[in-house]
């Protein structure tokens, strides 16, 4: 599917915060995520076969815009789920219809 009318997500910032300790700790920013749309492309998955273990689904997802503040601790809410960011974004350029960036995404266990 087309980016721009692609699927919508939400791209939540990261940003450093203190904690009650005096750690500084990398947390989502709820201060003005980004709004996309984004291109879907399956990369890998395994199924939970034995109880206890978790289902792996990898998913790369491509967008338009430059993400800043975007990295590994940030994360995607998308199709109602929510997922994290396995790669940091990256930019690819090609010709002119080919320029985009490109995250790894994979699903939180529900």
């Amino acid at each position: 599917m087309q980016r721009r009318r692609g699927v919508p997500a939400t791209i939540w910032k990261s940003r450093l915060h203190t904690d009650n300790r005096g750690n500084e700790v990398l947390v989502a920013d709820a201060d003005g995520p980004h709004q996309v749309r984004c291109a879907l492309i399956p990369q890998r998955s395994a199924r939970a076969e034995v109880p206890g273990q978790q289902q792996i689904n990898i998913t790369r997802m491509i967008v338009s815009a430059n993400l800043d503040g975007v990295e590994l601790w940030s994360r995607v809410e998308l199709m109602g789920k929510v997922w994290d960011i396995v790669t940091p974004p990256a930019y690819h350029h090609g010709d002119r219809k080919t320029r985009h960036w490109a995250i790894d995404i994979r699903e939180r266990p529900s």
